[in-house]
């Protein structure tokens, strides 16, 4: 298949369908880790056309819905800053900080600008170097190689009024991290962007060592019930594997020279995960020999006392040990437009696309 039309094509739908509900004789519980997945599954009403042997639950697959309201705090506290430039994707911009959004302190008059990419926020270093220029970095390996790449194109170009303030963290640990907490799991559909640059070998240890398969899937209906079908017949006749759906754009070995980039500048550490806490090795901070591009070693900044919503279950949602509508907030309190947690802020969170697609 070439074309977009045909995985979406009804009669191909049907047929995996079927196929599902013949294979699928025992109760099996799929996490999807991408936020993508989870809005493609929610749009195309993919729940409705499974057997009741199946159940798909969203997992920690949205960036801005993991990173720490720390880490808002703190680029918020950036931003009052004298002749700092904040640069930032869209959909940070809103999440909520203990007190304020980055949104409400642009507002107020704080010089914050939205880039589509950190070559953006290079050209506005270029053209304010009497400036601090702060781009914040979030995402997983998709993103992740971006400000790599930024970071080394800063040096070269000698723009040392350049800065990423990194909350980069990689997928692995907290795909372990669920099945050690004993989260009721029977297989992963693998994160396709994510796999593109780290390819499929990162998910063997989950195969090998916890008996889950975990099957890398595209983003279309075809996609995600072939993958589905996939985790099923692995499930049913007992032999997990990590197995490429996405053949079309992810390769095994992911992409050696973006890979070769984070290796050169980044380097793992503990990070947090909303709903998990502090993971060993899951994030990804800037090397020592780029230090003159990291914003916590160039910008001293005094952060408000860190507090979490009550009432929000952003994190439990997250550990798929609940669904968006059983929050007490969901629809009424949060909503998209004035959101209370994370999950509802990105248009990969459980929350927003759930809320978006409720009706399909």
């Amino acid at each position: 298949m070439k074309y977009i039309d045909e995985y979406r094509d009804k009669a191909k739908v049907l047929a995996l369908v079927e196929q599902i509900n013949q294979l699928s004789k025992h109760p099996m519980r799929i996490m999807e880790v991408c936020g993508g997945h989870t809005m493609a599954i929610q749009r195309f009403g993919i729940p409705s056309l499974l057997p009741p042997t199946i159940e798909l639950v969203s997992g920690p697959g949205c960036p801005v819905c993991v990173t720490s309201r720390a880490y808002i705090d703190q680029a918020i506290a950036y931003s009052r800053l004298p002749n700092v430039i904040i640069t930032t994707y869209g959909d940070l911009i809103r999440v909520p900080g203990s007190t304020s959004t980055l949104d409400k302190e642009k507002a107020a008059g704080a010089d914050i600008r939205i880039v589509y990419s950190i070559l953006d926020a290079l050209e506005i270093a270029k053209h304010n170097r009497r400036k601090k220029v702060v781009f914040l970095g979030i995402g997983f390996e998709t993103t992740s190689p971006g400000s790599a790449a930024g970071i080394l194109k800063a040096e070269m170009a000698g723009l040392f009024n350049f800065s990423v303030y990194s909350a980069h963290k990689i997928m692995p640990p907290p795909m372990a991290a669920l099945i050690d907490a004993g989260v009721n799991i029977q297989g992963y559909l693998g994160p396709g962007h994510v796999s593109t640059i780290t390819g499929s070998h990162i998910y063997d240890f989950i195969a090998e060592k916890y008996g889950l398969g975990v099957v890398i899937s595209g983003f279309e209906p075809v996609d995600v019930l072939q993958s589905v079908l996939m985790l099923v017949k692995q499930y049913e006749n007992r032999r997990p594997a990590v197995e490429i759906q996405y053949t079309r754009a992810v390769k095994p070995e992911g992409n050696t020279k973006a890979l070769a980039m984070l290796d050169e500048v980044f380097e793992l550490s503990d990070d947090w995960w909303r709903g998990l806490g502090v993971l060993p090795r899951s994030g990804m901070k800037i090397k020592e020999k780029y230090s003159r591009f990291d914003t916590e070693k160039q910008l001293e900044v005094t952060v408000e006392p860190t507090r979490e919503d009550r009432g929000c279950i952003c994190g439990t949602v997250l550990k798929g040990l609940a669904k968006p509508a059983d929050c007490k907030l969901f629809g009424k309190a949060c909503t998209p437009s004035d959101p209370v947690g994370a999950c509802m802020v990105s248009n990969e969170g459980a929350c927003a696309a759930y809320y978006r697609y409720r009706q399909v």
